[in-house]
């Protein structure tokens, strides 16, 4: 008759009952240590609460810091909208890396930079965008970077006191048409689009006139005066930033402007004041050719 033996399901049962018996001492530990816990920390809560209502400075002295606390808080909840992360917005910038520009457009921006005292990198698109248009207008792009500079200074938020705006000082409610391709006449404070539209009117100007001289009276609107003082100011920077182009001295002196005769339009022109200008008519029948714009290197 065969005999099994029962020494493995009684060391099975031991091992077993053991952890039962750990489980359970853990469980009623922990109880304790909860209740001692919560015991302990109600004990030091009713305490605090003695204490406070004891001492009023130590209660008001708590309320302080609780109230600077709350108020942390809520202005960090605030401030989080205004430092939103925005890796686009390079797309609305108007700049240029002056290592892509040609050798005269780098010498003309580096120089109007100094003395207009305006940042190189948003002269750089600027100056890229006189040469590039000036050349399709049959303009020399030193002429219209003269433009500027008398103008505005480069400033693409200025102002006249009769309206015009922008880099080229442009009349924003004489010219909303021509501001239509560009979105409309908020468009007069984007630089690029008021260059084109500026360059645009000095080019209708100019024809009317049949000179650069007479285009430029025409262009800031010296209807009663010869303008020669506009004229000479335009012309002397004109001459400056060629030279400056090329390469070359700065002319020190530039004759004073001639006079101007220009071509009556068909229609009385009304009267405006001095430093405004006015719209472009038909271009008169015999018109001079304007400078031949500068080579780009």
């Amino acid at each position: 008759m065969t005999t099994f033996s029962n020494e493995p399901q009684q060391n099975t049962s031991g091992v077993v009952a053991a952890i039962k018996t750990a489980l359970g001492d853990t469980y009623r530990g922990f109880l304790d240590i909860t209740h001692n816990s919560v015991a302990l920390l109600g004990t030091a809560f009713a305490v605090g609460l003695i204490v406070l209502s004891a001492r009023a400075d130590l209660r008001q002295t708590a309320e302080q810091q609780l109230l600077g606390w709350l108020l942390q808080r809520q202005e960090a909840a605030m401030e989080e909208p205004l430092i939103a992360v925005e890796p686009t917005a390079i797309d609305r910038v108007t700049a240029a890396h002056l290592g892509d520009l040609p050798k005269q457009q780098a010498n003309v921006t580096y120089w109007l930079s100094r003395k207009y005292r305006v940042a190189p990198e948003p002269l750089a698109a600027l100056v890229t965008e006189a040469f590039e248009i000036g050349e399709k207008a049959k303009l020399d792009p030193t002429l219209i970077l003269a433009v500027m500079a008398i103008e505005s200074r480069f400033n693409p938020f200025a102002q006249s006191p009769v309206g015009a705006q922008g880099l080229m000082q442009v009349l924003t409610r004489v010219h909303t048409d021509k501001y239509e391709d560009f979105g409309g006449h908020l468009a007069a404070f984007d630089p690029v689009s008021n260059l084109r539209v500026g360059v645009r009117v000095l080019q209708d100007c100019i024809k009317r006139a049949g000179s650069v001289e007479g285009g430029l009276r025409l262009y800031v609107g010296a209807v009663t005066t010869d303008g020669g003082w506009y004229i000479d100011k335009v012309m002397s920077e004109h001459m400056r930033i060629q030279s400056v182009a090329l390469g070359k001295p700065l002319q020190r002196y530039v004759p004073p402007a001639r006079a101007v005769n220009v071509v009556a339009p068909p229609v009385t022109a009304p009267v405006v004041a001095p430093g405004t200008e006015i719209e472009a008519g038909p271009a008169a029948p015999a018109a001079t050719p304007a400078p031949a714009p500068l080579a780009q290197s």
